[in-house]
């Protein structure tokens, strides 16, 4: 008797123990594949949300590029204007950020699976890839403009498609987060390009007050 109840006490010991020992050996586990859709009763047709899902997926992989994009020229700027530039494009890597967000919980909510790793992305992305050596600011802001363009080109198209498809939550998304952040981002960055320089000529070197 004496021996059994040592031996339940060993065999409790040992449970503890088992239950305190992470099980961190797991065997990989699938449980929705890419492309594959959830029901949800969300009044909104499969075919409708599939097309969506594949919209915004879209989207979704330019958006990380172009948030990248700008995070690259952040880190690689140079020249008399690296200060504020340096600045500004971290504001619009953090505003891009957060579109990330939004565009992916989208296509969740539908009942579809949002891309998230960087070589599914690079497979994906509209946006062409740069090179990894430093450029100068105007082919920066360049290469910013076209990503841009290039999302906004999109955005038209999957917003109109969207709405025939009465599926007013995308492409609310799409007019109202994407495309009017874009606009202003282009609006910001495309005045940095234009020749206007920072004395007049005709005024170089003039008294104050004399014409």
């Amino acid at each position: 008797m004496l021996r059994a109840l040592q031996n339940w006490g060993t065999a409790m010991a040992a449970r503890q123990h088992d239950l305190a020992q992470p099980q961190y050996q797991i065997e990989p586990n699938e449980i929705q594949p890419f492309g594959s859709l959830k029901r949800l009763p969300l009044a909104l047709g499969e075919q409708a949300r599939t097309a969506s899902v594949a919209s915004l997926n879209q989207l979704l992989s330019d958006t990380m590029t172009l948030r990248d994009l700008y995070k690259k020229h952040h880190w690689q700027l140079s020249g008399a204007t690296f200060y504020q530039l340096h600045l500004l494009f971290d504001k619009h890597y953090e505003e891009q950020a957060e579109l990330v967000d939004t565009i992916a919980e989208r296509i969740m909510a539908l009942g579809g699976l949002s891309i998230a790793m960087a070589p599914d992305v690079a497979e994906t992305t509209q946006i062409p890839r740069p090179p990894r050596g430093r450029e100068d600011v105007p082919t920066q802001i360049s290469r910013l403009l076209e990503a841009h363009e290039i999302i906004l080109k999109f955005c038209r198209e999957a917003a109109r498609q969207a709405d025939e498809a009465d599926d007013q939550g995308t492409n609310d998304l799409i007019v109202s987060d994407v495309i009017r952040l874009h606009e202003a981002q282009v609006w910001f960055i495309a005045e940095h390009l234009a020749e206007t320089p920072l004395v007049r000529e005709d005024t170089a070197g003039a008294r104050p007050g004399k014409r």
